[in-house]
């Protein structure tokens, strides 16, 4: 950097005549060179000495505030070049610059004008610029038009560029399935072969789903094209096993990674955590640090959760207390939920509601929402109900408050009241988070909520779930009927949970399935109780291994018993 400023010291104290070197040629090269070292106030103040900066000047600024996350200024800077009547017009270079900076700021406004002078200036067919308004609608959160920006083209003009664009656009906003299926049709009909970009875009949505056997050919398609497994495509690789139960796969992808950071190592203590072996996860935890790894707050966030799901009360304290005496690492206000959690599933309500009082930040809703689940465990309902209280506070359309005050209602015999709670829920308009279940099967990903009669093997599946149920109960299996708060009689209430998403996934899973291969179900919410004690039995009845991961951890089943903690 120390060179260009040189250069262009001498540049102003001594100019070339524009009739020997153009000013422009010579200001682009170094603006470039500021771009590259970050120096985006010595790129601008180049451009400005610039007596007619040419379009390539124009350009080169442009991405260098843009490429240096200078989004806001790299719009102005655009608008100031569109309003100049000596400024030149731009072209598909321009574009793109500035549509990374409005999908940067997720600026759709803008971002929209910018579309309508693409269209007006004949630019829309150009690729990069489609891929950056595809891009850009993306990030904005408009999935719709990005959607019809692609199906617009014709399938050979897209390239890898546009294929990894929607498949990280859809993975970004949250919808798996949808980045899944372009991945595969990327395969079929694109005639493109995915680079690391894609697969690094792919491999969240497999973990997320649970799509095992995709994840596999992708590992499979890594090894067979001899791809580098750098940093960002092996921690992705990692993070995929990690997620779908294989600890040992993905252990086995970090010991081949060349390069590894501290998210590398958070994901293997992650993944570990989510099956309760806290043993193996501080193991880990000492070995990155003998290897002179920093740890940071997502590895202690890893030690915490398993402690939690260990029920190590002691270590987990030490834990947290030692973040940030012997690492330098502050506690977030996750951690501490973390912390309550664990005190809380242990029986200790008055310690986790001291902790809640001594946080050096606001508590949120999650903290009362881990002091909650230990008064469900424990039946403290007085401590329950003012619990609740703070959380509604906070949030009013919290319907695990209003489904808590229900059952303690119900279970106290004051029907009233329970069912005003609910009647309170509806007039609110509060409605519960959907449970939902992903099971993959045959490379194909299919999707079950609550009571769902959409998947066309519908009959098929109940018809699983009614022999599942009968088995079951002479099995010794009797429903938790109090987990329903609707005033219905006992046997609708066994309906209910019997249709709950997991089970129907399980069911799905057994008639589509060899005998002996693994059940790999994925939940968005956490399992109910019922449901574990349901998978539990399930599992002995079918000699079949039950793997659910929820939001929280993994629940392995296999011969009747429940191993996550073995």
């Amino acid at each position: 950097m120390a060179q260009v400023l040189q250069i262009q010291a001498q540049l102003i104290t001594s100019p070339i005549p524009s009739s020997v070197v153009d000013p422009n040629l010579i200001a682009v090269k170094l603006i470039g060179a500021c771009a590259d070292h970050a120096n985006v106030r010595q790129a601008a103040l180049i451009f400005a000495h610039l007596a007619s900066p040419n379009i390539f000047a124009h350009n080169a600024t442009l991405k260098a505030l843009a490429q240096n996350s200078h989004w806001f200024h790299a719009i102005q800077f655009f608008n100031h070049q569109v309003s100049s009547p000596n400024a030149p017009n731009p072209d598909e270079f321009t574009f793109t610059s500035v549509l990374k900076a409005c999908a940067g700021l997720a600026h759709v406004v803008n971002g929209q004008k910018i579309h309508a002078m693409v269209t007006k200036q004949g630019f829309e067919s150009n690729l990069f610029v489609r891929n950056s308004l595809i891009d850009m609608y993306f990030k904005a959160g408009y999935l719709l038009l990005a959607r019809h920006l692609f199906d617009e083209m014709f399938v050979r003009d897209r390239n890898v560029v546009c294929w990894n664009a929607m498949i990280a656009g859809y993975a970004q906003n949250e919808k798996y399935s949808d980045a899944i299926e372009v991945f595969r049709m990327m395969q079929q009909f694109g005639g493109v072969v995915p680079n690391d970009v894609t697969l690094v875009s792919v491999l969240p949505a497999c973990a997320h789903l649970g799509a095992l056997d995709l994840g596999k050919w992708i590992d499979g398609f890594i090894s067979r094209r001899e791809m580098a497994l750098g940093l960002f495509l092996g921690n992705a690789l990692a993070d995929m096993y990690a997620k779908c139960g294989c600890i040992t796969e993905a252990r086995r992808v970090f010991n081949k990674m060349e390069e590894r950071d501290v998210i590398s190592w958070s994901i293997i203590i992650c993944g570990l955590a989510m099956y309760g072996h806290a043993d193996e996860a501080f193991g880990c935890f000492y070995e990155m640090l003998d290897c002179g790894e920093k740890p940071n707050d997502v590895v202690f966030m890893g030690l915490l959760t398993a402690c939690t799901h260990a029920g190590l009360v002691k270590k987990g304290l030490n834990c947290f207390n030692t973040m940030d005496k012997e690492y330098g690492v502050s506690p977030k206000v996750e951690h501490y939920g973390c912390v309550v959690d664990l005190l809380s599933r242990a029986g200790e309500l008055d310690k986790a509601e001291d902790m809640i009082s001594s946080m050096p930040m606001k508590p949120n809703v999650i903290i009362w929402g881990a002091l909650l689940g230990g008064c469900r465990i424990y039946r403290d309902s007085g401590r329950g109900q003012r619990v609740v209280q703070h959380i509604l506070e906070l949030d009013s359309d919290h319907s695990g408050s209003y489904v808590y005050l229900a059952n303690v209602y119900s279970s106290m015999g004051r029907l009233d009241d329970a069912a005003k709670c609910r009647l309170r829920m509806r007039e609110n308009g509060v409605l519960k988070t959907p449970g939902c279940s992903w099971i993959e099967v045959d490379n194909t990903v299919h999707e079950f909520f609550m009571g769902d009669l959409s998947h066309p093997e519908s009959n098929k599946i109940y018809s699983m779930i009614r022999e599942l149920m009968w088995k079951m109960k002479l099995a010794g299996y009797k429903p938790k009927t109090d987990l329903v708060v609707h005033s219905i009689d006992e046997e609708e209430k066994e309906d209910a949970l019997s249709i709950h998403s997991e089970k129907l996934a399980i069911a799905f899973g057994l008639i589509s399935t060899s005998e002996g291969t693994t059940i790999r179900v994925v939940k968005n919410l956490r399992i109910c109780n019922d449901c574990h004690d349901a998978a539990k039995i399930i599992s002995g009845i079918v000699k079949r291994e039950i793997i659910v991961r929820d939001r929280s951890r993994f629940h392995h089943f296999k011969d009747g018993s429940f191993l996550s903690n073995k």
